[in-house]
C-alpha cells in the first residue's frame, strides 16, 4: 500500500511531514494539543474544536478502534487530527484510520508531537494548516500565515441547533442555551429527570423564558465568548430572575454577562487530567477543552471564585449566591476521563432547585 504524503505547516515557518491518514484535502486554523491517553473520539467529536486542528500528546491514538456510542456529536468537529502514530490493527474495528477514510477526514502521523507540543507551550498557540496529499511545506506555511486568528471567527452557529426542541422529563424545566452542546451534558442532565427545553445561540430572553423554565443553563462552544452576544445577553436580562448554570463558554459567558471580561490563553487547558483545587481546598482531576478564561478580578462584588486550576491559577468557577449563578470551566459530565466532578455540580444543581 501506498504511503500518503501529508505536510503540517505552522505560521512561525515550522514545517513537518508525515504519513497521511484519511482523505486527501486541506485546512487550516489553530493548532491545539490534548494531553488524554484515551477518549480520543469524544475529544474529535466535541464541537468545540470547531476551527482547529487537534494534536494528541499521547504516543498512540486508536487503539480501541471508534467507538461511536461516545462520540459527543453525530461527526468530527476537529478540522484534522495529529498523532504520533495511530494504531493499525486495533482492538475493535472500525480501525481509526479507515472511519477518517471512509468520512472524508485529514489526519497526519509519524511527526515530532513533543517538539509541536513545546513549541506551543513556548510560543503560545499558532495557527497551521494541514496538507494531505501534498507536501509542499511552502504553501502549507503561506495557508498557516492566511488563516483567520480564531478570535475573529464566528464559530458558534456551525455547531448549534438551529430550531428550539424539547425533550421530554418529569422534573425541573431547564432552559438550554445550546452553543455546541456535547451529548454528555444533555445524558447528565437527562438523568436527574429533567424536562429540557433546547434553544438555539441566537436566542432573545423572552424566547427563552416563554417555556417558563426552572433554571437555564448555558453549553460549552467553539471560539471566542465575545461572539455569543445574544446568550451574553440573556445572562445580563435573566441574571436575579431564575438559577444559571453553565459549563465551559457557559462559565465565560456568565461571567461577561454580570460585566467581566474574557481574555485567551497562552495555549488553553485541554486534556483529562487538569486538577482543580475547590475554595475548600480539596482537589479534583477534571476534563477540560478551552483556550480562553474569565479575569477573576473583573467580576462584579457578589461573584466568588469556586474552583481554581491547580498549575497556573486561572478561574476554573465562580458562583454568586444572592443572583443564584453557579458555573464551571472544566466539564463536569465528561467521560473521556475522570467523572469526579460530575455528581457535585449537577446533583448540588438540582437540590438547590429543589
Amino acid at each position: 500500500m501506498e504511503i500518503m504524503k501529508a505536510v503540517l505547516g505552522l505560521e512561525d515557518g515550522t514545517c513537518v511531514t508525515g504519513e497521511g491518514f484519511g482523505a486527501e484535502g486541506e485546512c487550516s486554523g489553530e493548532l491545539v494539543f490534548s494531553t488524554q491517553m484515551g477518549g480520543y473520539m469524544e475529544a474529535l467529536t466535541d464541537p468545540s474544536y470547531h476551527g482547529q486542528i487537534l494534536m494528541f500528546t499521547f504516543p498512540t491514538i486508536g487503539n480501541y478502534g471508534v467507538d461511536r456510542m461516545n462520540f459527543q456529536a453525530p461527526r468530527v468537529w476537529a478540522l484534522g487530527c495529529v498523532a504520533r502514530e495511530i494504531c493499525a490493527v486495533p482492538e475493535v474495528r472500525p480501525a481509526f484510520a479507515d472511519f477518517f477514510e471512509e468520512n472524508g477526514l485529514l489526519g497526519i502521523q509519524g511527526v515530532d508531537t513533543r517538539m509541536l507540543t513545546v513549541k506551543t507551550r513556548v510560543q503560545g498557540t499558532l495557527r497551521a494548516a494541514l496538507l494531505v496529499g501534498d507536501e509542499d511545506a511552502g504553501r502549507a506555511v503561506d495557508m498557516a500565515r492566511r488563516a483567520k486568528p480564531i478570535s475573529d471567527a464566528e464559530l458558534i452557529p456551525a455547531v448549534s441547533c438551529t430550531e428550539p426542541y424539547h425533550i421530554a422529563g418529569r422534573g425541573k424545566r431547564i432552559a438550554v442555551i445550546d452553543l455546541g452542546i456535547k451529548k454528555n451534558m444533555i445524558i447528565s442532565l437527562r438523568h436527574r429527570d429533567a424536562d429540557l427545553h433546547v434553544f438555539p445561540y441566537n436566542s432573545a430572553p423572552d424566547q427563552v423564558m416563554a417555556c417558563r423554565p426552572d433554571a437555564l443553563f448555558i453549553s460549552n462552544g467553539p471560539g471566542d465568548p465575545i461572539h455569543a452576544t445574544d446568550a451574553i445577553r440573556c445572562v445580563k436580562d435573566l441574571a436575579g430572575t431564575l438559577p444559571i448554570y453553565g459549563i465551559c463558554m457557559g462559565n465565560q459567558i456568565c461571567g461577561l454577562g454580570l460585566g467581566g471580561q474574557t481574555y485567551k490563553m497562552k495555549f488553553g487547558h485541554r486534556g483529562t487530567n487538569q486538577p482543580v483545587r475547590y475554595k475548600d481546598g480539596s482537589i479534583y482531576i477534571t476534563t477540560q477543552n478551552h483556550g480562553f478564561a474569565v479575569a477573576p478580578d473583573t467580576l462584579p462584588e457578589g461573584a466568588n471564585v469556586l474552583y481554581s486550576n491547580v498549575n497556573d491559577g486561572t478561574l476554573e468557577g465562580f458562583e454568586d449566591s444572592y443572583l443564584e449563578i453557579t458555573c464551571v470551566q472544566f466539564h463536569p459530565e465528561a467521560h473521556g476521563g475522570p467523572r469526579d466532578t460530575e455528581i457535585p455540580f449537577f446533583d448540588t444543581m438540582f437540590r438547590r432547585l429543589g
